[in-house]
């Protein structure tokens, strides 16, 4: 592994810690304070990839380091796939969790079909040089909130062949099934391969 520091792309303090876990031994980890960014980051695209993309290079570009962003979501398919690339803003202001997840069981009100998947992509910038990694978890949506730890909808999401919403999980369970670790996983087994 020959990269010595990286920036993780985010403000979200349970995506911060779940990202530091897989990389603090080996790299430094900085943090958008760390480097004087303190602006929103853009994330105008369609896809997670473009706004992973979008994050890290916007990033990258202002502070001169390797940049690690991720973009992920919830995918539900009795919905269409959504609230998707919207997961954040579903119910209209970004990071509202609890609205986000109000609206999500409210418009599944009476569906047989829970099925939903969790998405991340993470994109790893260095220079002119763009990679991007994706991880997902199948699972089902609750219909009801259950446990307290995680973030975002993690009280609403059992993991296929599990039967605890992430969000009843300790850290170590959830990051042994989810979406990012298996992304994050790729993005370590890329740095020591190099």
């Amino acid at each position: 592994m020959t990269l010595d520091r990286i920036v993780l792309c985010t403000r979200n303090p349970g995506k911060v810690t779940e990202l530091r876990a897989f990389l603090n031994e080996e790299v430094e980890v900085l943090s958008l304070d760390d480097v004087g960014i303190v602006e929103e980051l853009p994330e105008e695209g369609d896809t997670f990839c473009e706004n992973a993309l979008q994050k890290a290079r916007h990033v990258a570009q202002k502070c001169g380091f390797p940049c690690l962003a991720d973009d992920s979501g919830l995918e539900v398919v009795a919905l269409n796939g959504a609230p998707g690339v919207r997961s954040a803003r579903y119910a209209g202001s970004a990071g509202d969790q609890a609205a986000n997840m109000d609206k999500l069981l409210a418009a599944m009100h009476g569906m047989s079909d829970r099925r939903a998947r969790f998405v991340a992509v993470i994109a790893l910038v260095e220079g002119d040089a763009a990679h991007v990694f994706e991880g997902t978890v199948e699972g089902s949506i609750t219909t009801e909130l259950r446990g307290v730890a995680g973030f975002g909808y993690d009280p609403v999401f059992v993991p296929a062949g599990d039967t605890r919403t992430y969000a009843e999980m300790t850290t170590s369970d959830k990051q042994r099934t989810s979406h990012r670790a298996k992304a994050m996983e790729q993005v370590v087994a890329w740095l020591r391969s190099r």
